[in-house]
């Protein structure tokens, strides 16, 4: 197996959310897709969008009252700029809806494979050897997020992977396996998997915010 994130682009998948047909000894461990209302909310924003434009169309229509605006000119001004935010957070549900659909996330003994993109599907391989660590952050919805750090200098595009990829870390992105119902369950098996792959006793998943503290290593290969 390469030794370093193999991005393919794919048609055809032997094995669902798979390239190609596993190697002799390789199994997998666990799948799972992403919930396409934890892509909308934590990835896309698209809460914070739509509130923008319900506040823009408030403050529109309290401007024209003031000004001496009658009522249904300024109910109709901020109608208009309510249907006009409504296109971009429709288009942007749409996304989610659509990138929910078409990923999916395994977790093999010997790698992280995820299969992500709307237009253009592909698969990012990641091996356990370039994994530095790994923490779950839990949200109130019930989800979770699973976010994988690489060792330097390894790096995937954060291009390649968005919206599955950790915000604002661009100089060196971390992939996320974003909004699992069973993040739990994820974190476990990736814990016992890079244990496994290490040959160190099985430690408990950090949190994501635990991860990135020193001597939080015995979770991660």
């Amino acid at each position: 197996m390469s030794r370093h994130p193999d991005i393919a682009e794919h048609d055809g998948e032997p094995i669902p959310g798979l390239p190609g047909p596993l190697p002799q000894g390789e199994s997998i461990l666990w799948q799972g897709a992403p919930e396409w209302r934890g892509i909308a909310r934590r990835a896309l924003f698209v809460r914070g969008i739509a509130i923008y434009f319900v506040l823009l169309a408030v403050l529109r229509g309290a401007d024209l009252t003031a000004n001496g605006a009658g009522a249904m000119e300024a109910l109709a001004e901020s109608l208009l700029l309510v249907v006009i935010g409504a296109v971009p957070v429709s288009l942007l549900l749409l996304f989610a809806g659509l990138s929910a659909r078409t990923s999916l996330y395994t977790i093999t003994t010997r790698r992280i494979v995820m299969r992500v993109g709307v237009a253009l599907p592909m698969t990012i391989n990641i091996p356990f050897v370039l994994i530095d660590r790994a923490g779950v952050a839990k949200h109130a919805d019930g989800t979770g997020d699973l976010v994988v750090s690489l060792a330097k200098p390894h790096r995937v595009s954060w291009l390649a992977l968005w919206p599955h990829i950790r915000p604002f870390r661009i100089s060196q992105p971390e992939p996320m396996l974003r909004a699992l119902k069973d993040a739990d369950v994820a974190a476990q098996v990736l814990a016992r998997a890079l244990a496994a792959a290490a040959s160190v006793p099985v430690p408990a998943m950090a949190s994501a915010s635990e991860a990135r503290k020193p001597g939080h290593a015995e979770a991660m290969a």
